[in-house]
């Protein structure tokens, strides 16, 4: 078979059913192949960032890893930042770009991109896991796998290859094998680590077992599917568990144990929990520990007594005092299940008072100004269409959030009952990347209603992929927050003068109108009333809806405790 064909049945055989692209001269030999086939569907996205970005939501949504394909040069310029957003997330992107022949690099083809111009390998290095061309046809069938094989060992995270076309038309003399499974989640734990742990339940610096016992469970639990061993862990012993807004879902947020979110948009609850009188003992399973996560790092402050399990030593061994385990979160937890003999006795008898200390805190209010949410203001307050669309979607729906104010409404307002319910590029954080990436989750769970919060500012960089989304009839739901400025910059810079001020506004543009020239459907929604029967519509639409609520920009965003925390810490300090 042709270096294309062997490609296809590679994605094939890793069981990839979509390949989100952008046709160009330069990978023209993929358009015949993927017409010799039908396992691998084609996806054709506005621009080659916006497949990046589809490719990325399709992997985050469906646990396997997502394939874009573009030409190298401007083609692979366009996906940098969605390749940098699934390197800090951790998500198995596929990025696979086109480039000219070997025999033709440095002669001055047009758009050549090879190591003797532009170098797109050298361009992608420093954003993934592993970034190389196919110099010779005949390394390409091992060249895939290595990448294949970076690219979904933990910890996940992008890969590139630049493919030339001889590689492309050149005769495989050889068939793709799977990647075994056993090789990639290998569920690795340092056991001597993990035994030094069990001290900590046993008894805390002055002898006596730890009473106030706090989870905190970052995205190292969605990566190990460890959902329901987190859940079954907390239950046995009546341990409270809050989550990184990137962990948002991983525990349900109406589990009589959840502390909700910790760290930005966060709850009072976690706050309290977890900050505001130090725990005898925090348990940290899989965050990354960064600024977010941590509250503006206050966290390095707060344990009197720690355990952190993460597959990155760097993250540990800098931001937080304790016990480290290098390993799996899920891993962990399994581990633990197998040693309840050994932390039974300690945990069992601080259970009533470990209960008595929860009530106290769950007694207390969990969000700030919860009214918001019934908020009758016109403009529309976000807070009360985070809360509306919550109502609307169905409890295993599927919610995408952008980057900018409605962020930390949608953080701090919305209820997530599951693993990949609620999901977003929170390291990063590249505007826009919610509008493609929804596609590529829609592909993925075709059966679960899939909705976006974004804004007019993130409409501006990406709004044109719902187009995408109107080709292919994928029934997804966009919510615009459309409050006529750069939100949370404006809540920063209108109080510096009126130039940044005018810097920051945006047209109050109609995204309905725009929205139905691109072939969806178009509601606006300039009343609070409007809200529910907009999200009834667009739940029974064929195709994309997109929806634009005119909502009022000065209402502050609920990050009360961040901020206090930020003004009370620095790391510097």
């Amino acid at each position: 078979m042709l270096g294309t064909d062997f490609i296809l049945d590679c994605l094939s055989k890793e069981k990839i059913e979509y390949l989100f692209m952008v046709p160009g001269g330069l990978v023209d030999p993929f358009l015949p192949a993927l017409g010799r086939q039908t396992a691998v569907k084609p996806i054709i996205a506005a621009q080659e960032g916006g497949a990046a970005y589809m490719a990325d939501g399709y992997a985050r949504a469906s646990g396997k890893f997502g394939a874009a394909l573009c030409i190298g040069g401007p083609g692979l310029a366009n996906t940098v930042t969605a390749v940098a957003a699934a390197q800090t997330d951790g998500s198995p992107l596929l990025l696979i770009s086109g480039e000219t022949a070997t025999c033709i690099e440095g002669l001055g083809m047009f758009q050549d991109a090879s190591s003797q111009t532009l170098d797109d390998v050298s361009t992608l290095k420093g954003l993934t896991h592993y970034s190389s061309s196919i110099d010779n046809p005949k390394n390409l069938p091992h060249l895939l796998r290595h990448a294949i094989i970076r690219l979904l060992a933990e910890p996940a995270g992008p890969v590139h290859l630049s493919i030339p076309k001889d590689s492309q038309v050149a005769n495989m003399e050889v068939e793709y094998q799977p990647i075994s499974a056993d090789l990639i989640h290998a569920g690795v734990l340092s056991l001597q680590a993990a035994e030094a742990t069990l001290k900590h339940f046993q008894g805390g610096p002055d002898g006596l077992p730890p009473v106030r016992i706090a989870i905190l469970a970052g995205a190292g639990i969605e990566h190990a599917k460890a959902s329901q061993a987190l859940i079954q862990f907390a239950e046995r012993w009546s341990i409270p568990v809050a989550t990184t807004l990137r962990a948002k879902g991983v525990f349900p947020e109406d589990h009589p144990l959840s502390l909700g979110v910790f760290g930005y948009a966060g709850t009072h609850h976690s706050r309290m929990a977890i900050l505001d009188r130090p725990p005898d003992l925090l348990i940290v399973l899989g965050s990354g520990l960064n600024e977010r996560d941590t509250m503006h790092w206050t966290l390095h402050l707060s344990p009197k007594n720690s355990i952190c399990v993460n597959l990155n030593p760097l993250a540990m061994g800098v931001h937080l005092r304790g016990s480290t385990v290098i390993g799996d979160a899920g891993a962990y937890l399994n581990w633990l299940e197998t040693k309840s003999d050994a932390i039974r006795v300690p945990l069992e008898s601080t259970l009533d008072v470990r209960k008595k200390w929860l009530a106290g805190i769950l007694a207390q209010p969990r969000l700030q100004n919860p009214e918001n949410c019934k908020s009758a203001a016109i403009p529309i307050h976000p807070a009360r269409i985070v809360s509306e669309l919550r109502s609307a979607l169905p409890r295993d729906g599927i919610v995408l959030i952008d980057s900018g104010a409605h962020r930390a409404f949608a953080g701090h307002y919305w209820s997530a009952y599951a693993p990949l319910t609620y999901i977003s590029a929170t390291n990063l954080g590249p505007m826009g990347w919610a509008i493609p990436a929804a596609i590529g989750v829609q592909c993925a769970q075709p059966d679960k209603k899939v909705a976006v919060i974004t804004g007019d500012g993130c409409m501006h960089m990406q709004g044109i992929e719902v187009a995408t989304a109107a080709r292919y009839q994928l029934p997804i739901i966009y919510v615009v927050i459309n409050n006529a400025a750069l939100g949370n910059v404006w809540l920063r810079a209108h109080q510096e003068g009126p130039v940044p001020n005018e810097l920051t506004l945006l047209p109050d543009l109609d995204w309905a109108a725009f929205s139905k020239a691109l072939g969806c459907n178009g509601i606006t929604v300039s009343q609070p009333n409007e809200l529910a029967p907009a999200f009834a519509a667009a739940l029974q639409n064929k195709g994309p809806t997109v929806i634009d609520v005119k909502a009022d920009k000065r209402f502050p965003t609920p990050v009360g405790d961040w901020a206090k925390a930020c003004a009370d810490w620095s790391y510097q300090e």
